[in-house]
């Protein structure tokens, strides 16, 4: 292994509170990091960097922790312009436009969906996302979720079993057949090649107790629940997370007092999708709310072909501080260290050391140009696992 110091960096953020005067960022001003191998090694300023077999020049940009997207559904294959178009021209959205994908997707080779997958995934790294979640839920049958999992986990640990995406129109008439079958069958194929479970809880796609029924049983079988709440309206589903310890609520649009205090009182962190609210013309989520509340916060694309279909995590950093009440420092927190939270890992989100060398380099002299400057392709540079990617 060799090592490389990365120097004259403008602002490095860390996410290590105990520097840099105890900002939740850890900015160091002036700054040097070590990679060694996959690792960080070290960080401080620098003038005190140690010697280095490799040296890189920042040229007085920033550098911050690879983005983490712990939330999107890239295993899919169609088009859904026109509905985009249509809802941008008055319609409202529902949960039922998945069904469009459901059969495209089903349609498609393996070929053809993992070169789609990888498409987008390269399209994240160039804007600097080095871990993705991503999850199946496009195909709704034994073979087509197993199949969208194992695609998934060629390319990521963090693999969610989705088959509770909504009701398939070949179980319109039974519903609870299909809930047999996500927590029977479909489970069973499905959890050797997963980490976590989900469900879209909402009106129109699974109610409170299905989805309490569908993320017990995959506890069960050793996968971790997170899921879909409260995001079309007011419900039971954040509240469930909290009482099955899922790893994140993800969309929380819609929250009681309740929910906001269950969430804080809780190690379930909020995952906030400002992309879906953008591309459906929807109510913003309250993240100031939240923050003030001392709830753990994450930002995700949710990048998915018929409510968020952007890949781009810096995007989502200007929409939350442009429209839901987060300072430029949160929305960064929130994408790297809060994404990480999310998905239970301590190696990713932050650059002390021993974390894993997963860093952003922008074309910018600090993390505030993200939300500053919107729109702007600043990511002049990214690393994963020590190795310079772009």
């Amino acid at each position: 292994m060799s090592s490389t110091v990365i120097t004259n960096i403008a602002t490095l953020v860390t996410n290590d509170p105990s520097l840099g005067r105890g900002s939740p960022l850890g900015l160091i001003q002036d700054a040097a990091v070590v990679v060694d191998g996959d690792r960080i090694a070290w960080t401080g300023e620098s003038s005190k960097a140690p010697a280095t077999d490799n040296r890189v020049d920042a040229g007085g940009r920033a550098v911050l922790p690879g983005f983490v997207d712990s939330h999107s559904h890239l295993v899919f294959a169609g088009d859904r312009t026109q509905e985009f178009n249509a809802r941008m021209s008055g319609r409202a959205y529902s949960a039922g436009g998945i069904r469009t994908t459901v059969a495209a997707t089903r349609a498609a080779s393996d070929a053809e969906l993992e070169a789609n997958l990888t498409r987008y995934l390269a399209e994240a790294l160039r804007q600097g996302t080095t871990t993705f979640e991503t999850k199946s839920g496009y195909g709704l049958t034994v073979e087509d979720e197993a199949r969208a999992l194992r695609l998934a986990a060629r390319h990521t640990d963090e693999v969610t079993y989705l088959g509770a995406h909504i009701v398939p129109p070949d179980f319109a008439e039974d519903p609870a057949g299909y809930v047999a079958l996500v927590t029977g069958e479909m489970l069973d194929a499905c959890a050797p090649h997963a980490r976590w479970i989900d469900v879209f809880c909402e009106k129109g796609a699974f109610d409170g107790d299905q989805a309490r029924t569908i993320l017990t049983a995959g506890r069960a079988k050793g996968l971790h629940p997170r899921i879909h709440a409260n995001q079309l309206s007011y419900g039971p589903c954040v509240q469930l997370a909290v009482e099955l310890d899922a790893a994140s609520a993800d969309h929380c649009t819609h929250l009681t007092d309740e929910d906001v205090d269950a969430l804080a009182n809780s190690s379930t962190v909020a995952t906030l999708l400002p992309g879906a609210e953008f591309s459906t013309r929807a109510d913003w989520p309250n993240a100031r709310r939240l923050l003030d509340a001392g709830v753990t916060v994450a930002l995700s694309t949710d990048c998915n072909p018929g409510s968020s279909f952007t890949s781009s995590v810096p995007f989502c950093i200007a929409l939350a501080v442009r429209d839901m009440g987060m300072t430029p420092d949160e929305a960064v927190w929130s994408a790297t260290a809060g994404g990480a939270r999310a998905l239970r890992r301590t190696d990713i989100g932050h650059l002390t050391p021993g974390a894993r060398a997963d860093l952003t380099l922008l074309d910018a002299p600090s993390h505030v140009h993200l939300s500053y400057r919107p729109g702007v392709p600043l990511v002049a540079g990214v690393w994963r696992r020590g190795v310079r990617e772009i």
